[in-house]
């Protein structure tokens, strides 16, 4: 017999959005691959992968705090700090590990704060978010004023190569992927399904709302700490700004996965998937020679596209209880 907090959970976790958003990669891929024969070589995939990674891995985390019903602004912020450590102490005295074991610290700590003032002070997750961005911005700039530093080699190379002819790239994003599944199956993934669903319902269920809350910030925080060190491996120095155009590709990439913003229904599969879409969208573009400016314009059309499709399921369904009554 399954618990009412499962039932809660499981009512709202459709893959609608997952699905539309595969079929809209593949056809796009298909685009790419017919004017960019290169596309489908192994060179080409693992370029694709590595480009799409961190946006993934940052998207991922933005996820889980709106399943939970909340918005997270501090997720560009996060990677900015993430960049500049580890371009001024991975090649020193720290070195990769040490970067990345402060990197993930640093994360936990901002999602800490966030998930702290969200759920136990009940002040608004946008604003608190927003805050902790500008926060995140100003103090990557006191660690690195200017574009600079440098990452250790190391970093660069077991990042961006292969593990026995597989890109790490697509290592990383299946243990994303098979990470969540795990959680989604876990009392606390389908505490935060219930929780962003309906709040009032999962705590007359028994869960704890706020602890669900900071737990869903902490583990973001972490996965935009991931994705700065990742970042930082690619390009291979520090810039406190070149994480700023993250934000809103991050929103984009939840949306077009089918996550609803209003919390309680979507995933991270789809996330990750909207995430290759945008990431396949700017090859695509190229590769059939569109100029550059006109690539936020297929980025919002896009969007709204698969939103609505995304959300057909759920729309018709409101549609037909409007029609009875």
């Amino acid at each position: 017999m399954t618990s009412p907090v499962s039932r809660l959970g499981r009512r709202w976790t459709g893959g609608g959005g997952a699905v539309t958003a595969t079929l809209l990669f593949l056809a796009m891929f298909a685009i790419y691959a017919a004017y960019e024969p290169s596309a489908l070589s192994a060179f080409g995939i693992g370029n694709l992968l590595n480009n799409g990674v961190v946006l993934a891995l940052a998207s991922a985390g933005l996820t889980l705090v709106v399943l939970a019903g909340e918005l997270d602004l501090s997720g560009s912020g996060v990677i900015a700090i993430a960049n500049v450590v580890v371009a001024t102490t991975s090649a020193g005295h720290l070195g990769s590990a040490g970067s990345f074991a402060v990197v993930l610290g640093l994360g936990a700590v901002v999602g800490l704060l966030n998930g702290w003032l969200v759920a136990e002070l009940g002040l608004q997750s946008l604003a608190v978010t927003i805050g902790s961005l500008i926060i995140c911005q100003g103090v990557a700039l006191i660690i690195l004023p200017a574009p600079g530093g440098e990452v250790a080699e190391s970093i660069a190379s077991n990042l961006t190569g292969d593990i026995y002819g597989l890109p790490v790239a697509a290592v990383i994003l299946i243990g994303a992927a098979l990470l969540w599944l795990l959680l989604k199956r876990m009392r606390r993934g389908i505490a935060i399904y219930a929780v962003g669903a309906d709040a009032s319902a999962a705590r007359l269920s028994g869960l704890d709302v706020r602890a669900t809350k900071l737990f869903a910030f902490v583990l973001a925080g972490l996965c935009y700490a991931a994705a700065g060190y990742v970042y930082s491996a690619e390009i291979g120095s520090g810039d406190p700004r070149v994480s700023d155009s993250f934000l809103l590709f991050m929103f984009a990439s939840v949306a077009i996965g089918g996550t609803s913003l209003t919390g309680g229904r979507g995933g991270i599969l789809g996330t990750l998937v909207g995430a290759g879409i945008l990431t396949v969208m700017q090859k695509m573009l190229f590769a059939l020679g569109v100029a550059e400016f006109y690539t936020n314009i297929f980025n919002g059309v896009i969007m709204i596209v698969a939103i609505f499709f995304g959300q057909l399921g759920p729309l018709l369904a409101r549609l037909r209880r409007r029609k009875l009554a």
